[in-house]
């Protein structure tokens, strides 16, 4: 279940409806899926996964205007990681929707609204969001490194990050929220001397 914080503010929202509710005016959608009755091997291939959730993912296409989804499965053993989440942990933003559904894992979009504080929203298994074209964004992983999500497009060609003038990204912790205290989120540029 995902989590959302504001570490200028310390405010932390942790229900569904709650995240919901906060995005809603900034026009990103959440959503989190009962995966329950879902049964994946941790070798499933991409097909098998997308075919898992078909009908959840016509639902999101067709509310979306998505045409095509691919699945991004990382670990530490994939090759070039770091050089890889190098490109999505700088804030940035893209043409068109960012849409990631979490099937295993954790990782951490951190948002930058411009007309409000930067908030984060760490995801896991189940979690669903959307963030609009042209907003301003990162994206990390959890300290295991490990993640599988489906991704929807609207463009079959795929999305590629233009990155910010002025980014905040490097005044946030890159790190997950049950890594550390609710206390130690915050701002770099608060405790840098």
């Amino acid at each position: 279940m995902a989590r959302l914080t504001v570490p200028a503010t310390g405010a932390t929202f942790e229900s569904s409806e709650q995240i919901s509710s906060f995005l809603k005016p900034f026009g990103i959608w959440y959503d989190h899926w009962d995966c329950s009755s879902v049964r994946l091997s941790d070798s499933a291939t991409p097909a098998e996964i997308l075919a898992a959730f078909q009908s959840k993912l016509d639902e999101v296409k067709t509310k979306g205007g998505y045409v095509t989804a691919d699945v991004v499965s990382v670990s530490p053993a994939t090759p070039g990681i770091d050089a890889m989440l190098d490109k999505f942990s700088r804030e940035h933003t893209h043409s068109e929707d960012e849409v990631r559904f979490v099937v295993r894992g954790r990782g951490i979009f951190h948002i930058n609204p411009q007309t409000a504080p930067v908030f984060a929203v760490e995801m896991g298994p189940g979690d669903l969001i959307n963030v609009p074209a042209g907003t301003r964004h990162w994206f990390d992983l959890c300290s295991e490194k490990t993640i599988c999500t489906i991704r929807l497009f609207q463009d079959t060609t795929g999305w590629t990050p233009r990155y910010s003038e002025n980014a905040v990204h490097e005044s946030y912790e890159p790190r997950c929220f049950d890594s550390v205290s609710s206390d130690e989120i915050q701002l770099k540029s608060v405790v840098t001397p």
